[in-house]
Parts: structure tokens; C-alpha cells; sequence
């Protein structure tokens, strides 16, 4: 095996280091996250770093890059309090990746890119068309992680739309029934398939 010390890491070139560490720890969910501002003005951007926080209440969370250059998704939620989270399936990864280009504030990446927009449930922030998991958040709070300056954004479920196709009985949803990808490193899209589900551990007698 390959071994790199602390000290090897620091010294790889920005883009080697960047690949290397955020592929090894694993898969990572493949979402598109919407927002609109108090103009009206739509964004739509691919994230790989949203994680599941809580059941009840229900919550997730984000990872958001230093505030140090505009991040209109942050700038966005934290003007209208609401975002959007959008699943990404196997026949839109090319699309979904092109979101993750600077374009100036005026410009919607739902103008450049063949996602559409809509709204339901009286929701201010659009949902992705033709998403399979569909999410409307309400912006709860951000913590500041001090060692590298990024921003944890938290938020709690309003509305939740999902296929029915893949609900099961227990309220459990099988992801591979929707052709949901998932992130491999930074921009490796990747199709899982389900090896097997296991009842709720418990101690053996």
C-alpha cells in the first residue's frame, strides 16, 4: 500500500490533495441544492457533503466552503430561510455536474442547464422536475468549524416528495429503485446497486 505521512499530504499539488481526500473516506450522496433569492433570481447547485443530522426533528445538514468568495446558495437560504434538496439520477449526472460552474449572481443555472423548475406546496424555493426525492428545508442555523473555516448549514424538513415506487412498507426507500447516483472524490458520479438489508442489530445470545 501506498502510505503518506501528514507531511506527504501537505506537500501534493492543490488539485492531487483536494482528489485524494475527499474520495478515500467513501461514497457520498448526490444532491442538488435550490434556492431563489429575494429577487427572484433561481440557483441551482450540485453538493456531495449533505448528511442526515436527525429524525425527529427531521434534519440534515451541508458542508459550505469558506464565505470568503459569494456562495449564492448561502447568501440565498439565509435571506428567505427555505432551500431545496433534489436528488441526482443516472440519466442527468452530466447537467447536474455543469452547476458546480461559477456564473455571475444574475445568471440561473436553471437557464444553462436542462433542469426546470417548480413549485409546490407553497414553498418559496424551487423543486428540481423530475427529481425521485424531493426536499423542502427550512434554514435552522450554521456553525462556523474553526480548523478550516467552512460553514456547517443545518435545516429542517418541511416537505418531503419521494417516488413511490421506492417506499417500502417500514417507510425504508430503496435508492437504487430511483436510479440515484452517488459521488465518488469530487466528480465521480456512481451508480449503486443494493447488496442486501439487515434487520435491526442486536446482541448475540
Amino acid at each position: 500500500m501506498k502510505h503518506f505521512t501528514l507531511e506527504d499530504i501537505t506537500a501534493q499539488k492543490t488539485r492531487y490533495k483536494a482528489h485524494l481526500i475527499n474520495a478515500i473516506t467513501g461514497y457520498k450522496s448526490a444532491n442538488l441544492i435550490a434556492t431563489k433569492s429575494k429577487e427572484g433570481i433561481t440557483n441551482l447547485a450540485v453538493f456531495n457533503s449533505i448528511i442526515h443530522l436527525g429524525s425527529n426533528p427531521p434534519l440534515l445538514g451541508f458542508i459550505l466552503r469558506p464565505t470568503t468568495v459569494p456562495r449564492h446558495t448561502f447568501e440565498n437560504l439565509k435571506s428567505t430561510d427555505v432551500f431545496t434538496v433534489n436528488a441526482i439520477t443516472q440519466d442527468r449526472i452530466a447537467e447536474a455536474h455543469h452547476t458546480s460552474a461559477k456564473y455571475p449572481e444574475g445568471i440561473s443555472e436553471f437557464d444553462v442547464t436542462a433542469f426546470d423548475a417548480e413549485y409546490k406546496a407553497d414553498f418559496y424555493a424551487p423543486f428540481v422536475v423530475g427529481a425521485p426525492i424531493q426536499i423542502g428545508c427550512r434554514y435552522k442555523n450554521h456553525y462556523r468549524i474553526e480548523e478550516n473555516n467552512t460553514l456547517l448549514i443545518v435545516g429542517e424538513m418541511e416537505h418531503l416528495f419521494v417516488e413511490e415506487k421506492m417506499i417500502s412498507e417500514d417507510g425504508w426507500v430503496q435508492l437504487d429503485k430511483g436510479n440515484i447516483v452517488t459521488i465518488n472524490g469530487l466528480e465521480g458520479y456512481a451508480l449503486p446497486k443494493l447488496l442486501d438489508r439487515f434487520s435491526y442489530a442486536r446482541p448475540k445470545k
